[in-house]
């Protein structure tokens, strides 16, 4: 069972180094569709999803890491 959340912990952590980096000003997906401008806008569209992506995998990146101590 140790393994099994050490492997998810592992999964997880690859996932949210892809989507931070992905993220990126200047060099995300932003500026790829022709929107790397320097003034701040919000969040639309892909940006926003991807956004919401990389919270929900810290999320359960935390939580394997608990079940990891505890079992």
């Amino acid at each position: 069972m140790d393994k099994v959340f050490t492997i998810i912990q592992l999964v997880l952590a690859i996932f949210l180094i892809v989507a931070v980096l992905l993220q990126q000003r200047g060099s995300g997906l932003g500026s790829a569709f022709g929107g790397g401008g320097s003034v701040y806008s919000t969040r639309r569209g892909m940006d926003k999803i991807l956004f919401q992506i990389t919270i929900v995998i810290a999320i359960l990146f935390f939580v394997a890491a608990i079940l990891n101590l505890l079992y």
